[in-house]
């Protein structure tokens, strides 16, 4: 028998220590139709939550516990060895998840992306080629994946970036294999300085696991959402939707129906 029609899906926004962009993402899944919860991992940890209880799963940007030793290890960590099999559990059952910069780093770190093999950590957000942190706008592609988040969205969108470890690196089989795969899922569209802001390896931008219901992602959809958000509003006839609203309203219509 088919799943019973979700009327209004439920978002948990990840959030800890040195999570900033835990707000915006909220204001983000609510704008697409989500009810929404910004939850602290302890609650998780401790029971007080229940992921089962949710259908999409959103780690957002910032400095988790402060990038102690490397950018979303430590968070990365916390799931990997005391959340793991829920998260596995989650995605069995149609759940969503998404990354975004910190979150991105996260889902690299703790082997939920790109699950090429196994469950392990085999590929990696590195320092920027730049050696500063990046806070600029960039024009992505939108490669044709199996993608939950991206299915319909044009081939180039405009979002910001703001990180210091965004450079995407991994062993060229490795590479290979996502590509043959269909798991890179945004490409900064051209890998010129600053357009490609951190150096990442074939410009990539954003990847998924083979299931396409896991994104993790470097740019900022959150900072998109609408026409005022945009840099040259005030001088550009833009809609008034920004490109970054897409990608969540996808999320929330394919465990809505």
């Amino acid at each position: 028998m088919p799943s019973p029609q979700i009327r209004q899906p439920k978002v948990l926004v990840l959030r800890t220590a040195g999570t900033n962009c835990d707000y915006e993402t909220d204001y983000a899944f609510q704008l697409a139709g989500a009810k929404t919860a910004l939850v602290h991992i302890n609650q998780l940890l401790s029971q007080q939550v229940s992921l089962s209880d949710y259908q999409i799963l959103a780690i957002p940007g910032g400095f988790s516990y402060g990038d102690d030793i490397a950018a979303g290890i430590l968070l990365a960590n916390e799931i990997r060895y005391k959340l793991l099999d829920a998260i596995i559990d989650f995605i069995e059952k149609n759940g969503l998840i998404i990354g975004i910069c910190n979150g991105f780093q996260v889902l690299v770190r703790s082997g939920l992306l790109p699950q090429i093999n196994a469950v392990a950590q085999e590929v990696s957000l590195t320092s920027n080629t730049s050696s500063k942190f990046e806070c600029r706008w960039t024009t992505l592609t939108t490669e044709s994946t199996n993608c939950v988040f991206t299915q319909g969205l044009p081939e180039q969108i405009y979002l910001p970036v703001a990180h210091a470890e965004g450079r995407f690196i991994a062993p060229e089989e490795t590479i290979d294999q996502l590509e043959s795969n269909g798991q890179i899922v945004f490409r900064y569209a051209s890998s010129d300085y600053p357009d490609n802001p951190n150096g990442s390896s074939r410009n990539i931008a954003g990847i998924c696991d083979p299931t396409g219901r896991i994104l993790g992602m470097m740019p900022h959809p959150e900072r998109y959402l609408t026409r005022y958000n945009h840099p040259r509003w005030t001088r550009e006839d833009l809609v008034a939707e920004g490109d970054g609203l897409a990608i969540f309203r996808h999320a929330v219509n394919d465990v809505s129906s």
